[in-house]
């Protein structure tokens, strides 16, 4: 019998030949070693053997297995996009050559693009939620074997040097065995703000590669490239951040952690530019006098010369006779490192990046084009987008934890008790509107806080001070979680007045960082519209917009909204989750139209399909019309970071797609008239239909009890993966479990329920009670961007979704009657959901994507043996529990082991 690796090399070639190769190197260093046992278990190049499942390192092996397949489909990918685009550039979906190609096809001129390219801004929020179930220093191992895999690649090397190369894989698989993978001990938050700041120091270098990438482009659609470097026609690529700010439900993130996490960044953004002008400085070896060059240039040189005094003489001495280089030493002393003596040094970025102009600007003019272009611009490009900031840090915080905050300043300094938490929407906007008349605040730094309006204010003065001294590039917004109403939004103003960021102004008091709301729920998604023409109708409001667009330069006032796609689908499932996303979106774009303002979206998404997951082209296409404002910001939790940025090339691919797929949306569809989708009365009852039935399910009597017994959750909260608690309050309901262990849980177990459950009965009663909507419905699934996006991520969530394995994890329920009530509805929908789903999508996913089905195929032939151990481990981890813990904790490393194996097969953890 054929193995499957054998088969799926037949079928999918190049990729699978390097997974062949890198066992093969694993087997011989695990031989070479003395672990010939553990060599023999390798799978899909030996002879079947059972695992020696009593070894813990078993599990491991099997785990780092995984993480090859999913390093070489990775470099699988690069190299297929390589040869398609050695045939047609444009042929690559969703890059700039695909896009431009269409935006030209469709009438959009040069001129044109030159004016709107640069109005794009996109910005990836890299956050350190419990998603990341690698060790840190297991990730540098991988990135470096990835490195060295794209290494074995060029044929320029000789046969020697070819098995160097081999002998250094396999020391580097061998370093990654020997290497332990779970997180023994929680990871603190110094270590995952080391983490996010490891990948943030790589982006630069990414952002050249994509921006190099558009000028390719341009130039294969027949533009003119230095009209595009002439009008600085490249879209904005900003860094965001979450880690050291995101407080909600995490009381490790103080005011202290907020404060360090902001000072480091900056260092790091210093650091990183310093480091730019360093190696610029050593490539500008001009021999040329600064007084023999552009009056512009000699004016800014002796000025700038002049004020450093010592230094600026200093920097005139080094490097004589190379006036560029002279010129850069300038630069550099006058960056703000700290240890700067008697000299000014630059307030902000944008006046570095005016000077690198001056210099770009001069080179041109002598005649040196392609130094300018290759060397100088890439560097003005990377000090725009890491500032002296490195990425800028949102802070946000419970609704429920502002009011608290409100209810202990009112009480500290009037003595009276207002119960704030428990006031009506109106007599809290009463009570709000009459305090914001005025830039007075309620407490005085005598005064002893309570625990909730200490925390904010003291975060709220940190970023006070930060702007103080610094400006506010490294600080993003003030975002409100679980936003009930425009009350919500206001208790902001008020807790800011308290750490002064609030100010005076001739019209009257306004906010000096962004407000932002945070629709998490689909209750809260339906009150969107409502809740933010209450926010608009604020003077506050107002007035913080106008000075936020005078103060940031922008065409119009602009108001970021955050819609999280988590908690959305935890409420009512993937169909509902989407659709009322998708609605909302809509709505608040119209209301900003209406009020002269763009509406900024931020997608909290996660890794999962459960939590907004998808291709990125596909998902910017699927977003509501004209809801792209030309602005785009995403968040990239845990695995999905090191999945998309761990190496240059696959992160640069992944930021083309992001720039390119935002310009395309923003562009093409500039003029278009807003209307309701086309299908807007079926989605709305298909919606309406498949939450009540998804609702049904998880608020049937004993569905607590079967959650978490048939799915590893009570495993999953002992894990060690996260620094924030996998519950919000510590409260064991449904309610505050978070939806990152909520999903993780179902995955694990091959349930899958959150993305799929209720879209089976949804289309049979559809098929059955309105066949030609049902037919519409089929013919939108080849045409309509939302209509395939989701359907086409139900699609992939049921290719592993395993029936077989569900019942394995449903034995583990002790009661029968509540075994059999639910694993006879989840079974009956999914057999439904398949059936229905062959029907709209017409062919089965082995034709339709040959790529996932065989990868699923050969991660499967694994994931059975992993499983049956994981459900083996739980029943007796769970029974020793009652009898004996110590015994359970000595099992419990065995049961993290399988999960993060699993996880790393599944590509995905919640």
């Amino acid at each position: 019998m054929m193995s499957p690796l054998t088969e799926v090399k037949e079928k999918l070639g190049k990729p699978y030949e390097d997974l062949d190769f890198l066992l093969q190197a694993l087997k011989e260093v695990l031989t070479e070693n003395g672990e010939e046992d553990f060599a023999k278990q390798i799978p899909w190049i030996n002879k079947s053997s059972k695992p020696n499942w009593d070894d813990l390192r078993t599990t491991q092996l099997f785990s780092m297995i995984f993480h090859l397949v999913n390093m070489v489909e990775v470099n699988g990918a690069v190299q297929s996009r390589r040869k398609i685009e050695d045939k047609d550039l444009s042929a690559s979906h969703g890059l700039w050559a695909d896009h431009l190609k269409m935006l030209k096809d469709d009438g959009v001129t040069e001129k044109r693009l030159l004016k709107l390219l640069p109005q794009i801004n996109v910005e990836p929020v890299l956050t350190a939620h419990p998603t990341e179930a690698k060790r840190h220093s297991v990730l540098e191992h991988h990135r470096e074997l990835y490195l060295l895999l794209v290494k074995r690649e060029n044929s320029m090397f000789s046969e020697r040097e070819q098995t160097k190369i081999r002998e250094d894989i396999k020391l580097l698989l061998y370093r990654i065995w020997k290497t332990g993978e779970i997180y023994l001990e929680k990871p603190d938050l110094k270590s995952e703000l080391n983490n996010i700041i490891y990948y943030l120091r790589s982006f630069p270098s990414a952002i050249k590669i994509a921006e190099s990438r558009l000028i390719d482009a341009w130039e294969y659609l027949g533009f003119d490239t230095d009209k595009l470097r002439k009008e600085r026609a490249f879209p904005t690529i900003s860094l965001g951040n979450w880690v050291g700010g995101d407080r909600d439900g995490h009381p490790l993130v103080t005011s202290e952690v907020t404060e360090s996490t902001l000072l480091k960044l900056r260092r790091e953004g210093i650091q990183s530019v310093k480091d730019n002008l360093l190696s610029l400085a050593k490539h500008l070896s001009i021999t040329v006098e600064y007084d023999q060059l552009d009056d512009a240039f000699i004016k800014r040189f002796k000025k700038l010369k002049k004020e450093l005094g010592d230094a600026g003489d200093r920097a005139f001495e080094r490097n004589k006779g190379e006036a560029y280089r002279q010129y850069l030493n300038l630069l550099i002393y006058r960056l703000p490192t700290g240890e700067e003596k008697n000299h000014p040094t630059y307030a902000t970025h944008r006046t570095l990046v005016k000077d690198l102009e001056i210099l770009y600007n001069t080179l041109l003019k002598q005649g040196s084009t392609t130094i300018a272009h290759s060397d100088v611009f890439p560097v003005i490009r990377t000090v725009e987008t890491v500032g002296f900031h490195l990425a800028a840090i949102d802070v946000r915080q419970n609704s429920a934890f502002h009011d608290n905050a409100v209810e202990e300043i009112v009480k500290l300094s009037t003595g009276k008790k207002l119960n704030f938490p428990e006031l009506s929407f109106e007599e809290k906007r009463e009570f709000l509107n009459r305090e914001l008349k005025t830039v007075r605040p309620f407490t005085n730094p005598s005064m002893e806080l309570g625990k909730h309006s200490k925390a904010v204010i003291d975060c709220y003065k940190v970023l006070s001070d930060y702007i103080s001294k610094y400006d506010d590039y490294g600080i993003g917004s003030l975002i409100v979680s679980m936003t009930r109403d425009a009350t919500d939004l206001f208790i902001v103003y008020l807790l800011a007045r308290e750490a002064g960021l609030l100010k005076q102004t001739p019209e009257g008091p306004i906010c000096v960082l962004p407000v932002v709301p945070l629709l998490e729920t689909i209750e809260d998604l339906d009150a969107g519209p409502k809740i933010l023409e209450e926010f608009f109708a604020h003077p506050i409001t107002k007035r913080s917009l106008k000075y936020m667009q005078e103060k940031k330069n922008y065409h119009k006032p602009k108001q970021q909204i955050m819609v999280g796609y988590s908690d959305s689908n935890k409420d009512g499932g993937i169909l509902a989750s989407q659709w009322n996303l998708y609605k909302a979106q809509g709505k608040l774009s119209t209301i900003g139209e209406k009020h002269n303002t763009d509406i900024i979206f931020f997608h909290g998404k996660g890794g999962s399909i459960s939590r907004g997951a998808g291709p990125t082209h596909y998902f910017m296409r699927a977003l509501a019309p004209k809801s792209v404002h030309g602005t785009i910001r995403l968040t990239e939790q845990g695995e999905t970071i090191e999945q998309k940025y761990a190496n240059k090339v696959n992160s640069a691919y992944n930021l083309e797609l992001l720039a390119a797929s935002t310009s395309y949306k923003y562009i093409s569809e500039i003029g278009l008239k807003t209307n309701d989708h086309h299908l807007h009365d079926i989605l709305d009852s298909m919606s309406k239909y498949s939450q009540g039935y998804y609702s049904a399910l998880l608020h049937q009597e004993g569905f607590i009890p079967f959650f978490r017994t048939a799915t590893p959750i009570d495993a999953i909260e002992q894990s060690k993966i996260g620094s924030r608690p996998s519950r919000r309050t510590g409260t064991a309901t449904l309610d505050d479990l978070r939806a990152i262990p909520w999903v993780f849980s179902w995955a694990q177990s091959r349930f899958n329920i959150t993305s799929w459950y209720g879209i089976g009965s949804t289309l049979n009663n559809l098929k059955k009670e309105h066949k030609k909507e049902f037919e519409l419905l089929t013919k939108s699934v080849k045409h309509d961007p939302f209509v395939r996006y989701v359907l086409t991520n139900v699609d992939t969530s049921l290719a592993s979704t395993d029936a077989r394995i569900m019942k394995q994890y449903a034995d583990l329920v002790p009661d029968k009657e509540i075994r059999k009530s639910f694993m006879d509805k989840i079974l009956y929908e999914l057999t439904l959901t398949q059936e229905l789903m062959h029907d709209l999508l017409g062919k089965s996913m082995e034709e339709r994507r040959p790529q996932h089905y065989y990868s699923t195929q050969l991660r499967s032939s694994l994931l059975d043996n992993l499983h049956d151990e994981q459900v083996e481990l739980l029943r007796t981890w769970r029974a020793m529990r009652e009898k004996d813990p110590k015994e359970a904790e000595v099992i419990l490393p065995k049961l993290l082991m399988s999960i993060n194996a699993i996880a790393g097969a599944l590509r995905f953890t919640g």
